[in-house]
């Protein structure tokens, strides 16, 4: 992964931070992005406490300017951009479907899905001058299958899959490869409160809340895969989606 130029967004909690981390110390040159500049703060420096090479843009990945500038400021330090981590993303309070606002069913959309068309659309534009490259999308168990009180996470994260899908296809022969994990329960601060959340809904899925592996899955456990596909090994591999879930879907 030496050299290696890759965007982070959502680099400041979670699977972000975990991947930024790991792949740093395996020698990437990392662009980390998160809308709280604090938490994204935080991420540089343990990046840069392993002597990682990195810069942090603030970014709200819904906006086309945002995403564009941290684009423009990757190919502005280090001259390109490899791998492109689109793995920013908002969990949505479980309520009935009748029930959800439009406002809050916008805001989903917005962020889990129109922000990864923007951060792909963008790398893409990149890579396609390039020649190469490779997006890696971040999408949820609930990409391949319906969760309960979660119609608008399931569509955005539907709807990840499928522009990861239509892309690899559109991308294929130009050197491009796009792929997506779909994780499920990973212990992070978005899901602390998702146990409580469910309680509240009054629905409790059977596998829920310590997953059928019998935990929820550290953030370093989904930094490898994230790392395996950034790497060359993932090679072959392309509009794959690539579930990690710890036998939640099964």
């Amino acid at each position: 992964m030496a050299g290696k130029v890759i965007t982070i967004t959502g680099a400041g909690s979670g699977i972000g931070r975990a991947s930024a981390i790991l792949m740093a110390a395996r020698g990437a040159n990392l662009v980390l992005v998160d809308y709280n500049t604090a938490t994204g703060q935080e991420t540089l420096e343990l990046v840069k406490e392993q002597d990682g090479e990195a810069i942090f843009v603030q970014a709200d990945v819904s906006k086309e300017d945002d995403v564009q500038n941290y684009i423009q400021q990757a190919v502005d330090t280090y001259g390109k951009i490899d791998v492109a981590f689109n793995n920013a993303g908002i969990l949505q309070q479980f309520q009935s479907f009748h029930s959800m606002a439009l406002e809050d069913f916008s805001r989903i959309i917005d962020v889990n899905l129109k922000g990864i068309f923007l951060g792909m659309k963008h790398a893409l534009r990149v890579m396609d001058e390039q020649g190469y490259g490779h997006i890696i999308n971040t999408a949820s168990t609930t990409a391949i299958r319906a969760e309960h009180s979660l119609a608008a996470y399931t569509a955005s994260k539907h709807g990840v899959a499928g522009l990861t899908k239509a892309a690899a296809l559109e991308y294929v022969r130009k050197g491009i490869r796009v792929n997506a994990i779909c994780p499920g329960g990973v212990a992070t601060t978005l899901t602390a409160a998702v146990p409580q959340m469910l309680q509240d809904s009054g629905y409790m899925p059977e596998e829920f809340p310590s997953m059928r592996i019998g935990r929820y899955a550290e953030p370093r456990e989904l930094a490898e895969l994230v790392a395996f596909l950034a790497s060359d090994g993932s090679s072959y591999m392309t509009g794959s989606i690539i579930v990690a879930d710890g036998g939640l879907t099964l």
